[in-house]
């Protein structure tokens, strides 16, 4: 035997890689073509970046954040209430000038909007600076105010 007669048991050729991971053949269950079936894809599920948009808010059912006052303008008032009359949010409720948030009664806030008459007494309302201008040049009183926000 001579050296130019020996051969190889296996041959140096290597199966062609195709797909690359599992046995699902040639795409590997990418599809074909495009850039989902490109090494290095990173984009992100839509579901995702819609949940990383919404604000993050802490505290138990967020505390009232970003809840807003009922307004509630003088000539209204005026209208509906007669002369040395309290007007809190329970009275407006029973007046239906304000309706119950989710069972609750809501912040009631005063608007300066129209003119004030009577004399009237203001509880847990909370009041613009215009409309206690006004308030004070009808002869009306603020008892008590709850403290804004």
């Amino acid at each position: 035997m001579q050296l130019h007669n020996l051969q190889k048991n296996k041959t140096n050729r290597s199966s062609r890689q195709i797909g690359r991971g599992g046995k699902r053949g040639t795409t590997s269950g990418r599809g074909t073509k495009g850039q989902n079936a490109r090494a290095g894809n990173k984009r992100r599920p839509e579901m995702r970046d819609i949940i990383k948009k919404l604000p993050k808010l802490r505290g138990y059912r967020f505390k009232g954040y970003g809840i807003k006052p009922m307004v509630i303008n003088l000539f209204l008032l005026s209208k509906s209430y007669e002369a040395g009359e309290t007007v809190n949010p329970t009275t407006l409720l029973a007046k239906k000038l304000i309706n119950k948030k989710s069972g609750k009664l809501p912040e009631v806030k005063i608007l300066a909007t129209g003119t004030l008459v009577k004399a009237l007494k203001f509880e847990d309302c909370l009041i613009s600076e215009a409309a206690k201008v006004k308030i004070e040049q009808a002869g009306g009183t603020i008892l008590s105010a709850p403290a804004e926000k």
